[in-house]
């Protein structure tokens, strides 16, 4: 809603509900006539403030509390049900050594470790060469999900149909999320 043109990617897509409220679509498929906005924070809380969403929608729209939250919960779910997804097709591996192997084989197009792993062990490996080789806005607890455990640390996708799904929505992530750690977590569960 800045005017300014982007690639779909990186937005998210607003719709107005049957009450006048401002709906969320991160799938981007609901009907209607929808809006876009920068998919970060600021963008969205501007937007929210200044009464962009009633401008884009062309009618008084009601914004929900907390609007940015809310997107960052449906983007983390879509972005840890992609890595399971992955996960299910053999293109996602998790655990130090599985990561590492498939790392120096040349085989992982991206290196996902926790936010909150160890800094000493995060720096043992190195993401493949080229853009958006790496993705470092999920926690141990969020990787875990996807694998069934309770913490992931490290995590390599392969090339695959999933893969470019899966960087587009961490990108969209990164963008919605506070700096995230604080705690370090603990090592990477028993290898999947």
């Amino acid at each position: 809603m800045t005017g300014e043109s982007q690639p779909k990617g990186g937005l998210i897509r607003f719709g107005v509900g049957p009450e006048g409220v401002v709906v969320p679509d991160v799938l981007g498929r609901l009907p209607g006539r929808g809006f876009y906005v920068e998919a970060n924070r600021a963008s969205i809380e501007k937007a929210a403030k200044k009464g962009l969403f009633a401008r884009a929608a062309r009618q008084p729209v009601k914004v929900p509390e907390g609007l940015a939250d809310l997107i960052e919960a449906q983007v983390l779910r879509r972005v840890i049900d992609l890595i399971s997804l992955s996960r299910k097709s053999g293109s996602a591996l998790t655990g130090y050594e599985k990561v590492k192997d498939l790392l120096t084989k040349g085989q992982a197009r991206v290196l996902i470790q926790a936010s909150d792993g160890s800094e000493r062990g995060k720096t043992k490996l190195r993401a493949p060469d080229g853009p958006n080789g790496f993705i470092g806005c999920l926690t141990a607890q969020e990787l875990g999900l996807a694998f069934g455990r309770d913490r992931a640390i490290h995590v390599a996708l392969s090339s695959g149909g999933l893969t470019s799904r899966v960087i587009e929505e961490a990108a969209r992530l990164a963008g919605l999320r506070e700096p995230v750690g604080g705690s370090t977590a603990q090592k990477d569960e028993l290898d999947a």
